[in-house]
């Protein structure tokens, strides 16, 4: 969702750059256009694609992936005709949460912009970083694929697509704070059908699941007052699909929220902060770091109540070597909460998975 922003964590490699024209505002009432809001938007400061999901091999071995492309527009050499000029930076994510392992296997890659080695090209998605992509979506209705290659771990995957685009927030305008100038272009695409192979360390395996893409755009930093952030995406078992988030301030309490529920058919509905709510009901530290995150929660979207309950406590993932960041991201899955029931008491059938994301946890955010 908003994991961009990280890539300012450690002072920012945007911010205090003089060159350049200013970075473009994210307005309310400008319509999102496919296939061409598939591409980048280089104007903006930050832009992400974020695709999260469970894969399950031949075994029945469930597993939870990520992979996210960041694009950072510098505002550094904006004159300098040089193809090596830092104006526009690729980094990306990857990592894989296996149950046998117990905790993630994570790499990380980044570069300057250069044709045909690290780019974020306009039109269509298609960001790469070396070796490491993310391409497709030559429509709204057209198939992505991916491709990773680290130490441990790699995988190959095609993402198949059955419905457009959700847009969220005001037709695509999400707001993050009071301020409706804190904001970003954010759409969607649950429901990915996933297919491909899996590399842990030298073995290679079939799988199969389902994913979840996000794509925002902003030109925006972390809130006045927000310390960071709880966000999920859920591919429900009816086909459809749950996103919400709520920025916390430094007290844990949220200073805004929003969600976006959508159905198999198409139709969305757009939850404003009053119907959305986060509750923390159980913690675990972590024993590299000693930070203490919320990894199972209440959930509540309008009349509807749920609990997010973790594939494994152990998804902390430690990004100071290129963001400067630490956060908790992870494969979760999502429970109903019987009427009647306490948001303590256990959980009634499983109605979805996908993943949660944590920031804030550690330390604010330094953007």
């Amino acid at each position: 969702m908003l994991a961009a922003l990280l890539m300012l964590a450690g002072g920012g490699v945007a911010q205090g750059q003089d060159a350049g024209p200013p970075y473009p505002p994210v307005l309310s009432g400008k319509a999102l256009v496919f296939p061409q809001d598939l591409g980048a938007h280089p104007d903006y400061r930050t832009e992400w694609w974020y695709i999260t999901g469970w894969l399950r091999d031949a075994a029945g071995v469930e597993r939870g992936f990520q992979l996210t492309f960041f694009r950072v527009r510098t505002r550094i050499g904006e004159d300098n005709p040089s193809r090596f000029a830092p104006r526009q930076l690729v980094l990306a994510h990857a990592a894989v949460a296996d149950p046998a392992t117990g905790r993630l296997r994570h790499a990380e890659r980044s570069g300057r912009a250069y044709p045909g080695l690290v780019e974020a090209l306009e039109g269509r998605t298609a960001v790469r970083v070396d070796d490491w992509l993310l391409e497709g979506g030559d429509s709204a209705q057209a198939a992505y694929r991916s491709r990773i290659e680290a130490d441990d771990f790699g995988f190959t995957l095609d993402f198949a697509v059955d419905r457009a685009p959700v847009l969220n927030g005001r037709e695509g305008y999400s707001q993050k704070a009071p301020d409706p100038l804190n904001a970003s272009y954010y759409y969607s695409r649950p429901q990915l059908a996933v297919s491909g192979t899996l590399r842990l360390d030298g073995t290679t395996v079939a799988v199969s699941g389902h994913a979840w893409l996000d794509h925002e755009w902003s030109s925006e930093i972390l809130p006045e007052g927000a310390r960071g952030w709880d966000w999920i995406g859920i591919n429900l078992a009816d086909g459809g699909g749950l996103m919400a988030f709520r920025m916390r301030d430094h007290d844990g309490r949220a200073i805004w929220a929003a969600a976006t529920t959508s159905a198999r058919d198409g139709s969305i509905r757009i939850h404003p902060p009053g119907e959305v709510g986060f509750k923390p009901l159980r913690h675990w530290r972590s024993p590299r770091t000693g930070i203490e995150y919320p990894v199972e929660w209440a959930v509540t979207i309008a009349d509807r109540r749920y609990r997010l309950r973790p594939l494994m406590d152990d998804q902390e993932l430690d990004s100071r070597a290129s963001t400067g960041a630490i956060y908790w991201e992870g494969a979760v899955r999502l429970y109903e909460v019987e009427e009647g029931a306490e948001v303590g008491d256990e959980a009634g059938p499983e109605l979805g998975r996908g993943y949660l994301e944590m920031t804030g946890y550690a330390e604010r955010l330094r953007m």
